[in-house]
């Protein structure tokens, strides 16, 4: 708790006559309402009143936040903004609301409750910091971090000396400025790590540099600070001091060598790839509650135990996310709202005097411009390009309740009056509320993976590597995607370099990782859930006479952003198609919904083509289904377009494997081939003559023509390959007006299978067919949009003067 708020509290708002110390005891035992029957105001209850508060508090702030959306503001101007609104600053200077609901036996219990709610949040905190990061830490990063806080404490501490010795102040802002200057100055690891991820870059090469920099900023803050508190300390504070230290290093050596061995064992023990035991779950929270009493009961700070607790949780699952998953709703919209209300009931906005709020605001904008000067000055001297080093320079600007916190520490040390708190804490949301939007402007996402070549199956060079990243989320997608690799034939004059990534969520960790599995003879943790995926790969690269090589990663991310992984490592390694799953089960509702999302942003950004899976139940084997059968059937479907024709690339490829016997069928309206476009239609012809020519000679291939009429006749000729085919191609995207698709609007063209993938992945009568929707490049800077000359493909020998076999059927 706070005293000293609560004595501001009591002695500067409008109180009502019968509202002071006195009737607090009285109103002690006031807990549960009788109820508005028997004429009991529940107001005048602790508890219903509180359940009120925590509403208003929660759903003013939710509100902000919804109205300013579409400004593209930040959580923490939502926040602030919130508690203004509720505080003195508007509707708390209306008498009978300032009584009525936050009256000070209320703002007691407030106080207290946020006091509680900020032990989970400093546990998530360290939560979020992982140490190990320092490791990867290189001398551009540490000089970014550096400058970054270097620069502005010098600028701030200049124009603060200027003001104090030239400038007419009052004796309160001349002692105050000093320690206004050191508090803008500051920058918080964990502020900038969930800024990032609420712009959805935490895990872009960008976001990496930017948590990398502001870790070392972090560590000088802290250091300086440390410092200007010991320089002021006297000779008894010196003894507090070293007995603070010294238990405050016994209890991390507790935390370090007695309970985060417990958690391993816990890992141990809990079953791989299930969630973490509810027994575990609670023990680890009475853990967090035992750490703060035991550190407020020898004389250190509550929240210094949990935050500890939480920087030795290991990494993600399963205790890193059950842990976050328990506590993060819970923290953000409870009691975090209550924290920034009650400081906002004691924000008065009109009380400040205006020659003091231009002097502090001009402080802390010249902290926010020395921030900016000392990441983008020193990000262009490092050659980042003009306008990542610009965004760098903004987001290090970014402030959230670390900041706050630290404001408050330095006002309840008598550094700074309260008006000065107040104009901080408007800078904070001014300073906010410009560059999120600016930083939003200036880093576009969707340019971030554009390349300068074509990067597709159709456009790979012939006899050599196809690079293909292949995206695994669990077990269940391992054997059909091993499947559909080998079906992609590799040989000696084309190998196959597969690049794994198994993708899993992040909860509980600010910074995404991206880890890979090196080659080993030391066995794996048994609590890896990436073990047996790896292993399963493995033993394919293993049996496929040296014709295939495997890397593999896993990446711990969020949903929303796990797509930059996904293109970045496709960017990096220059891969030229990425196959990522589709789940059209029934179960697991929300992942699978968060998956099909991440799905279409890597179909928005990819530098290369994409090749949607969908697994409709192939029976898992320990062996690809291609060195089991005799005959394995594909068929592709081709009604024209640049999605059609990479399908048409990829079955290609496949055709030159011994096992697969391929059929292409060709959807034609009324004889002839459809489309507005007379180039599309140009290339569609000289692609499918092409392949033709290319497959002239290998009797395990068929094309067929289907003339159909609009899309029911599609739909009968998809009906007629029920049980015929182990897997269908098809492309994404097909020209809306086409008379082929006609009547099939139903399924909707926006989704990442597209209106046919769409088909046929609900289509119940295909079975266990696999379908596979490819979606060619077009992410491309001055690439040439030309599809010709594609199907010099290794794979294919060339033809007698034979033609293939062709069948018209008409529909």
């Amino acid at each position: 708790m706070e005293p000293d708020d609560i004595s501001l509290y009591a002695t500067t708002r409008a109180l009502d006559p019968h509202d002071n110390f006195t009737s607090l005891c009285n109103t002690a035992t006031m807990i549960h309402s009788d109820g508005i029957f028997l004429n009991s105001n529940p107001l005048h209850y602790s508890f219903p009143l509180l359940l009120l508060q925590i509403f208003l508090t929660s759903g003013v702030i939710l509100l902000m936040k919804v109205l300013l959306k579409p400004f593209n503001q930040p959580n923490v101007v939502s926040q602030i903004l919130g508690g203004i609104i509720l505080g003195p600053s508007l509707l708390s200077r209306i008498p009978w609301f300032a009584r009525s609901i936050f009256p000070l036996r209320g703002f007691i219990v407030i106080d207290m409750l946020t006091s509680f709610g900020f032990m989970f949040y400093f546990f998530l905190v360290g939560l979020q910091m992982d140490p190990w990061m320092l490791k990867k830490i290189n001398k551009k990063s540490f000089a970014l971090g550096f400058f970054s806080v270097a620069l502005p404490m010098l600028l701030t501490f200049t124009f603060s000396s200027v003001l104090i010795n030239f400038a007419n102040l009052e004796p309160k802002t001349s002692y105050s400025l000093p320690a206004v200057s050191q508090a803008e100055s500051i920058i918080a690891f964990p502020v900038i790590a969930h800024f990032l991820a609420e712009l959805k870059i935490i895990n872009s090469e960008f976001g990496r540099i930017a948590l990398a920099s502001s870790m070392i900023s972090s560590i000088f803050s802290f250091c300086v600070i440390t410092y200007n508190v010991l320089s002021h300390q006297t000779l008894g504070d010196n003894y507090r001091m070293i007995t603070t230290i010294s238990t405050g290093i016994s209890v991390v050596v507790i935390i370090v060598f007695v309970i985060r061995p417990t958690i391993l064992w816990m890992i141990r023990q809990n079953p791989l790839g299930e969630p973490l035991k509810e027994s575990y779950t609670v023990a680890l929270l009475l853990a967090i509650l035992a750490s703060g009493f035991c550190c407020q009961a020898i004389g250190l700070n509550a929240y210094f135990g949990p935050f500890v607790l939480g920087i030795v949780i290991p990494s993600g699952p399963p205790v890193g996310t059950a842990m976050a998953e328990k506590l993060n709703h819970l923290t953000s919209w409870v009691f975090m709202p209550l924290y920034f209300v009650k400081n906002g009931l004691l924000l008065d906005i009109f009380s400040v005097n205006f020659k003091k709020y231009l002097t502090v605001q001009f402080i802390a904008l010249i902290g926010a411009l020395g921030k900016f000067l000392g990441a983008s000055l020193t990000s262009f001297y490092c050659h980042m390009p003009k306008k990542d080093a610009m965004a760098l320079g903004l987001v290090m600007n970014a402030q959230g309740v670390l900041e706050v916190v630290v404001f408050k520490m330095i006002k309840n040390s008598r550094a700074i009056d309260y008006e000065s708190f107040e104009v901080m804490c408007i800078s904070m949301m001014v300073v906010m509320g410009v560059i999120t939007p600016l930083i939003k402007f200036i880093n576009d996402p969707s340019k971030r993976y554009q390349v300068y070549s074509r990067r597709t199956v159709m456009h790979s060079r012939p006899n050599s590597e196809l690079r293909v990243l292949a995206c695994v989320h669990d077990q269940e997608n391992v054997p059909t995607i091993i499947n559909l690799l080998e079906a992609l034939n590799p040989s000696k004059r084309s190998p196959l370099s597969i690049y794994l990534l198994h993708l899993l969520e992040l909860v509980g960790h600010s910074n995404s990782t991206v880890i890979p599995h090196k080659r080993t003879k030391r066995p794996s943790s048994q609590a890896d859930p990436s073990k047996h995926i790896v292993n399963a790969f493995r033993f394919y690269e293993k049996n496929s006479h040296g014709f295939v090589t495997v890397f593999p990663f896993t990446a711990i991310s969020y949903y929303k952003t796990m797509h930059d992984d996904v293109c970045s490592i496709a960017l990096n390694k220059r891969t030229s198609l990425i196959i990522v799953p589709c789940y059209m089960s029934k179960g697991e509702m929300a992942n699978k919904k968060a998956i099909r999302i991440m799905n279409r942003n890597v179909l928005d950004r990819a530098p290369c083509s994409v090749a949607v899976l969908v697994d409709r139940g192939v029976q898992i084997t320990s062996r690809p289904i291609l060195a089991t059968w005799f005959s394995y059937r594909v068929a592709v479907l081709f009604f024209g377009g640049a999605d059609d024709r990479e399908a048409l690339a990829i079955g290609a490829r496949m055709a030159g494997h011994p096992s697969i016997n391929l059929v292409v069928i060709r959807f034609l309206a009324n004889g002839s081939v459809v489309g507005d476009n007379e180039e599309e239609k140009r290339f569609d012809s000289e692609v499918m003559n092409e392949f033709k020519l290319r497959m002239a000679g290998n009797y395990r291939v068929v094309y067929v023509e289907e003339v159909v009429t609009d899309g029911t006749g599609t739909i009968s000729v998809i009906r007629s390959m029920e049980n015929k085919y182990e897997l269908i191609l098809v492309g994404r995207q097909h020209d809306s007006r086409s008379p082929l698709i006609l009547g099939l609007e139903d399924f909707a063209e926006q989704t990442e299978l597209g209106t046919i993938g769409e088909v046929l992945a609900s289509a119940e009568f295909l079975g266990n067919t696999t379908i596979l929707v490819a979606q060619q490049q077009s992410a491309v800077h001055n690439g040439n949009d030309h599809n010709m000359g594609i199907f010099r493909d290794k794979y294919l020998e060339e033809a007698d003067a034979e033609d293939m076999p062709i069948r018209r059927i008409n529909v």
